[in-house]
């Protein structure tokens, strides 16, 4: 059973994944002690543990909030990613462990799983935790939690992937299912260059995921929709 401390860092981290937190959202620590029976200070200790891990930020005489994107970290993001992955990817294949390539395996029967529910949550969250994975099987200290913090935005930016709303986006949905299933086959093959490959093959796929979401189609203008009635109004004139 978990403590009351564990399940206030796992809820918040998967609040800010799925966005039930916004980001720049305040963080209540009065509100979140009493809903999960703690006192400030192990309240704040958690808080410090998730700013030191990217999820939240701490001011000083303001509390905390969620971690903010702006246009200054969106920029970062899109510029370091395919840096960061490509050479998780590497040594990947160089340094994972059995026991961690079946917690791949698993997560990803999971992913799959709500993929085909079409669980957006669930989605979201196994995602996540197959890419972290990857950290975990790179076993190098400088590169983990520069992945971790790349993985928080991932997940924000590109929620709205996890909801398909037309058939584009379900094949999408099913290329990432595809990529993930082909991680494994190349892991298991030791296969460094495949895994490499896939890296820039799968996040280009979410690169366009992401900047769908970041500038959607316009809406038509008021403008736009009144040019019948004032064409109309010519004629008569």
């Amino acid at each position: 059973m978990k403590s009351s401390k564990t399940s206030l860092y796992d809820d918040l981290k998967r609040a800010v994944l799925t966005m039930e937190l916004q980001p720049d959202e305040d963080l209540d620590e009065t509100s979140l002690g009493e809903r999960y029976s703690l006192s400030r200070t192990p309240v704040r200790e958690i808080f410090r543990r998730l700013s030191g891990e990217g999820y939240v930020e701490i001011r000083e005489n303001r509390g905390a909030r969620v971690a903010p994107m702006n246009s200054f970290t969106m920029r970062n993001f899109f510029l370091v990613a395919p840096m960061v992955y490509s050479a998780i990817g590497r040594l990947a294949v160089q340094n994972y462990k059995p026991a961690q390539l079946a917690d791949l395996k698993e997560t990803q029967e999971r992913f799959r799983v709500a993929s085909e529910t079409l669980n957006p949550l669930d989605m979201v969250l196994e995602n996540n935790r197959f890419h972290e994975i990857f950290g975990e099987m790179s076993n190098n200290v400088y590169l983990q939690p520069s992945l971790g913090r790349l993985l928080i935005d991932h997940a924000r930016i590109g929620h709205t992937f996890f909801r398909p709303k037309n058939i584009d986006m379900s094949h999408r949905l099913r290329l990432s299912v595809e990529h993930h299933d082909r991680f494994i086959e190349a892991l298991s093959a030791h296969d460094e260059d495949a895994v490499v490959d896939l890296v820039f093959e799968h996040w280009e796929l979410s690169r366009e995921n992401m900047e769908m979401f970041i500038a959607p189609p316009g809406m038509e203008s008021d403008s736009q929709l009144g040019k019948p009635a004032l064409r109309s109004l010519e004629k008569t004139s």
